[in-house]
């Protein structure tokens, strides 16, 4: 996995005082230190730490007096000396968010977002999708050209992608892994490509003349490829023929696409040392995976996975994808499956269970049960034919350990949001569902939250607070009500992709372990980085060095955006976390 450096930042919390946050690593010496230091105008720099921080990664810095701006630095320690040069960081009065100037084309606006460290140097940057009249796959009528464009945490502009006109333009289409595939230090950019889609430096993948829309805006013939960027530039390294193919667009379920054009991706470490990049086709009907290797500058497919190819039980697989994936060594071989809505596949790209519960729009895949073994799978279905509306299943087996019936369910959520029990608490919003569960299946309240969205942790503590729009709200057990902790609205942000309401990304990004939010600016020339103002007493590694969590930072953009759990379970009366047993890789930048 990927090296990473202290990820510092400093925000003025609002009354002038300042919040200064970094990373602790998966390679840190047990009993690392940090002091903190503060530059004074006379250029001398203060101690700010009278001996080293070993219980946390933050410090707030409560001299108002202090001018603005102010400059910090962070300097880790262990057995009495430094184990690297300090780190320096930044914060002027006022700065409660980092700002990434975009240069949005006329007619575009952001959506999602992924971050990966393009050019090794151990800090993220930015791919973010920018889009014109997307549609969903249901819909008839042209649409506009994706782009994919990589900018700095500091706002210097990268590259750009154009997906070109043979690629539809939506949530469904164009799905984009960020990631280090080859183990270089450095991350690449894959994604489904077509005829004239134009890579980073101006060279046309393909005919650049060709087009496939037919009157209806529908694109339903015309070849359809696989392209590894370079991350640095965008620079196509390497395109191979799409797997799996488009076909036959009937072999799907429909003649119009809505079937055949449902496409997810995401990063798994098959062989559980290297990371693999699937990508998927299908899954109200047929449903596809294929995995590939990128090596030395070449993709390799390593197996494909077909519903309706194979042996007789892969048939049980129709049907029972969703609109998002996860990926976790659900079964302890110590390799990634894929699990795939009410299914799941084996690292070596064969079944390895269907619950035949059928297609879903959310899904969680954490330590819901912390008193149980293994991990579980928190999922809803859509007009279902079974008593599991929702439901909370083992990972491994796909065993249901309990269910909620319900005739149609359209959200759920997995977080843990009340101290009071032990484990993640469950809702969903559907016909005849009503209040909040345990992870045990059991009515802990009558009324849940309104928002059954994302979460994020944000707060001090170890519950996850509630992520919908622009809006990060705190459930209170007790009335059971939510009260606002922050409405990026009054800074002019915005949410992306309608009712679903999502940021363009939600994920640690940069400080102590919890998690930062990248909106969109309503005008579309910014993305506002926020990060948490607010002290705890909590010190983890870094959440981006758990491999579950990271490869679902991965796959947060795909299809409908879910938050990213980690594998282990983090909340209230958590045992602490085993150190990720990783091997980090640093880039040459």
């Amino acid at each position: 996995m990927e090296l990473l450096d202290r990820g510092c930042v400093a925000i003025d919390r609002g009354d002038q005082t300042v919040m200064i946050s970094w990373r602790l690593l998966a390679n840190d010496p047990e009993d690392i230190g940090f002091h903190v230091d503060r530059q004074e105008s006379t250029g001398v720099w203060h101690r700010l730490t009278s001996s080293p921080l070993r219980t946390t990664t933050h410090w707030i810095d409560g001299d108002r007096t202090a001018p603005f701006p102010r400059t910090y630095r962070v300097t880790a320690v262990a057995d009495g000396r430094e184990l690297e040069p300090p780190t320096i960081v930044k914060v002027e009065l006022g700065q409660k968010y980092l700002v990434i100037p975009l240069q949005t084309l006329p007619g575009h606006t952001p959506n999602d977002a992924s971050v990966g460290d393009l050019d090794g140097d151990g800090r993220y940057e930015i791919v973010v999708k920018q889009e014109m009249r997307p549609r969903d796959n249901s819909q008839r009528g042209p649409t506009g050209e994706t782009k994919l464009e990589a900018y700095t945490l500091d706002g210097k502009f990268l590259w750009r992608i154009n997906l070109g006109p043979n690629i539809r333009e939506g949530a469904h289409y164009t799905p984009f892994i960020v990631y280090d595939l080859d183990g270089d230090g450095r991350a690449e950019v894959v994604c489904r490509t077509a005829d004239g889609t134009v890579d980073g430096v101006g060279h046309v993948i393909g005919s650049p003349s060709a087009r496939y829309r037919d009157s209806q805006g529908l694109i339903l013939t015309g070849p359809e490829y696989l392209t590894v960027f370079e991350g640095q530039t965008g620079r196509a390294v390497t395109t191979v023929p799409y797997v799996p193919p488009r076909g036959r667009v009937q072999d799907w379920g429909d003649d119009y696409g809505n079937r055949s054009d449902r496409f997810l991706a995401c990063v798994a470490y098959l062989d559980g040392e290297h990371p693999s990049v699937v990508m998927c086709r299908g899954y109200y009907t047929r449903t596809v995976l294929a995995a590939w290797n990128y090596r030395h500058n070449r993709l390799q497919l390593l197996w494909v996975f077909d519903s309706d190819v194979g042996p007789e039980s892969n048939r049980a697989y129709r049907g029972q994808g969703n609109h998002n994936l996860a990926v976790a060594d659900v079964d302890g071989d110590g390799c990634d499956e894929i699990i795939y809505g009410a299914c799941a596949i084996d690292h070596n790209g064969q079944g390895l269970y269907s619950t035949g519960l059928g297609h879903g729009d959310a899904l969680h895949v954490t330590d819901i049960d912390p008193d149980r073994p293994g991990l579980e799978v928190f999922e809803i279905h859509e007009r279902p034919s079974h008593p599991y509306g929702a439901n909370l299943r083992h990972a491994a087996t796909g065993k249901i350990l309990w269910g909620l019936a319900s005739p149609d369910v359209a959200r759920g959520l997995a977080l843990d949001i009340d101290p009071r029990y032990r484990g993640l608490e469950c809702w969903a919003i559907g016909q005849g569902l009503q209040g909040l569960y345990n992870c045990r299946g059991e009515s802990i309240a009558q009324r849940a939250p309104r928002s059954c969205n994302m979460g994020v942790w944000w707060d001090g503590d170890l519950l996850r607070e509630l992520l919908s729009g622009t809006r990060i709200e705190k459930w209170v057990p007790e009335t059971e009500s939510t009260v606002t902790l922050l409405d990026a609205s009054q800074y002019g942000c915005a949410s992306n992709n309608g009712t679903k309401a999502n940021p363009c990304l939600c994920a640690d990004i940069l400080g102590d372990w919890r998690e930062e939010i990248l909106w969109r600016t309503r005008d579309g020339r910014a993305l506002y980085l926020f990060t948490t103002p607010e002290p705890t007493k909590y010190r983890f590694v870094t959440l981006m060095h758990d491999p579950v969590y990271r490869l679902a930072v991965a796959w947060q953009n795909v299809g409908y955006n879910q938050p990213a759990h980690p594998g282990f379970y983090l909340g209230e009366g958590m045992e602490p976390p085993k150190r990720p047993s990783i091997r980090l890789v640093k880039g040459q930048p």
